[in-house]
């Protein structure tokens, strides 16, 4: 596929773009990734986001230098890697090792405080930048529905609750006040409306082609070729490069099943990874192919480009912004959300082996891991846990669980 290539580039001469406009004096946010991104889109304040930043610097073999200095420099050992490595390359300040120069000190930073470690985070990337920080509540929602995903297109007061919405709305005022300060320019309610508008387009776009993925006799298209097709449109989403994109991308999905071509001609087994990528070693992803005709069809990024985005406006965008932001990490991480989604998300995907990432040192994502493992072991899926981080390799032995994974696609080759 060429899909995936067009976006990388993209992303990185984006990147290089930024760079020039920040050294003409133009702002930029830094961001976790379960903020309201829509605002600073629609404000044309460009945006950097931590956990994609974290990616980059992993891929580029980069992060065992950055934590083995977070400890020397004082750090507990147990801060969560995939949200901490950026400020630890920020500290440690050697830019020209950093991809693509590394990041200049951004203009406004913002956090949903939705673990404990991420408003102390930001709040260090405040003292080192200089840059006003906006910290969003994340308060839980009192009677979590297990099948949220049924309500939350459409019903999303009812599920959400109207007390958390309210105060999401309210958070979400002062950090309009401030892009509008930053750029000069008013927040346009219509304006705002038309972009919501553009970006369910592309979302629903995104389902479409999960559908497409879903129901193939044979996987199309495989998680190493997706994740940038569907993450890196998603950091850009609403605008015409994303939809155009997106668009794209479904028609070159299409055309490869009209033709036949598949991941694996030989495919037998269908699996599913749970969790962030493993940014550092994304071969892993196909390494089961030839020898048990075990396939990756599955991650969280594309079929949650419609579960977790798409929200009805109901006349009121911003209170259909706060339904879409409000509870999103809860939903991939913390039971009974997360264990259900991909109990459902198994069975439409037919999968038959799920491989799931624990990150030791990431509680808010690591710990609703073993719920899901209990459902999905009962609905007749077999879990294989790897305990390791996704972007920290160090702890990382390819090797154990190449031959771990192998050991449960034996089984189920036998039965």
């Amino acid at each position: 596929m060429t899909g995936a290539q067009t976006a990388t580039a993209y992303q990185r001469d984006w990147l290089k773009g930024l760079r020039g406009q920040i050294t003409e004096g133009k702002p930029y946010a830094f961001v976790n990734a379960d903020t309201p991104h829509e605002l600073f889109h629609f404000m044309d304040v460009p945006m950097v986001t931590n956990q994609w930043w974290s990616a980059v610097i992993s891929a580029k073999q980069l992060a065992p230098h950055y934590f083995d200095q977070m400890e020397d420099m004082g750090f507990h050992p147990h801060l969560p890697r995939y949200s901490s490595l950026p400020l630890i390359a920020q500290l440690v300040g050697d830019f020209e090792a950093q991809p693509w120069g590394g990041l200049p000190a951004p203009s406004i930073l913002c956090a949903r405080s939705s673990s404990d470690e991420h408003p102390r985070i930001f709040q260090r990337w405040a003292e080192l930048s200089g840059a006003e920080l906006h910290l969003l509540s994340a308060p839980a929602t009192p009677d979590p529905a297990p099948d949220w995903w049924v309500q939350a297109r459409s019903d999303w007061e009812g599920l959400y609750g109207s007390a958390r919405l309210d105060l999401m709305v309210a958070e979400m005022k002062p950090l309009i006040a401030s892009l509008e300060r930053l750029t000069g320019r008013d927040f346009d309610p219509e304006g705002f409306a038309t972009y919501m508008a553009r970006i369910d387009e592309q979302e629903r776009l995104l389902d479409d082609v999960a559908d497409l993925i879903a129901r193939s006799d044979k996987c199309p298209v495989g998680i190493a070729e997706q994740m940038p097709n569907v993450m890196i449109p998603q950091w850009h989403r609403g605008s015409d490069w994303a939809l155009d994109h997106v668009r794209a991308f479904k028609a070159e999905v299409e055309d490869r099943i009209g033709a036949g071509n598949v991941v694996c001609p030989d495919e037998r087994i269908r699996m599913m990874w749970i969790g962030a990528g493993l940014w550092f070693d994304t071969s892993f992803y196909r390494a089961f192919e030839e020898s048990h005709g075990a396939v990756f069809a599955w991650s969280m990024y594309l079929p949650f480009a419609a579960d977790g985005y798409i929200r009805a406006d109901h006349g009121d965008t911003l209170r259909a912004l706060a339904a879409r932001v409000s509870a999103m990490n809860e939903q991939l991480h913390q039971p009974p959300w997360v264990n259900e989604w991909l109990v459902k998300e198994a069975r439409r995907w037919r999968i038959d082996v799920a491989v799931m990432l624990v990150p030791e040192h990431d509680r808010f994502s690591g710990y609703g891991s073993y719920f899901a493992r209990e459902a999905l072991k009962a609905s007749d899926v077999r879990v294989v846990e790897i305990h390791s981080d996704m972007v920290d390799p160090r702890d990382w032995d390819r090797t154990t669980v190449e031959a771990q994974v192998r050991a449960v696609l034996d089984e189920v080759g036998a039965e």
